[in-house]
């Protein structure tokens, strides 16, 4: 079954000198102000979408990690994950370049290889990996607790 979730944005003036808000609609994305200089400069407490495509890659990859780790009957005490978008200016425009995943992960039992087979197979799996590919590099550095 499908699932859908929604979050709204709200944009006032120009994009250099303009201002915004973003929030989720379940409540757990409280409004949260965006800018462009919080984008491309300090974040001045206010998010990005680069930020937040942070977040759902580092859930998601542990999730999916997760997932690898517990059909290879090797279940994980805990994954740590912190994801890390790079957004840059690429010829005339910007882009999100690359997210590198740094994965710490304490899974009793697996040998060191079977670990690393495993948080690849999670980089080729998770959700957002996969809406990510082509488009932007993703790397990984999975290591043993």
């Amino acid at each position: 079954m499908a699932t859908k979730r929604t979050a709204e944005a709200h944009w006032e003036h120009d994009l250099l000198h303009g201002s915004g808000r973003v929030k989720g609609h379940t409540g757990v994305l409280p409004e949260m102000g965006i800018s462009w200089s919080a984008r491309t400069e300090l974040p001045a407490g206010k998010t990005s979408p680069e930020e937040l495509l942070a977040a759902a890659h580092a859930s998601c990859f542990a999730m999916a990690l997760s997932n690898t780790l517990a059909k290879l009957q090797k279940p994980p005490e805990k994954v740590d994950v912190t994801a890390t978008v790079t957004f840059d200016k690429v010829g005339d425009g910007w882009s999100v370049t690359t997210s590198d995943l740094d994965v710490v992960a304490h899974v009793p039992g697996i040998e060191a290889a079977q670990f690393q087979e495993a948080a690849k197979s999670a980089a080729a799996n998770c959700p957002i990996s996969r809406a990510l590919k082509g488009n932007v590099e993703v790397h990984v550095t999975a290591r043993l607790a």
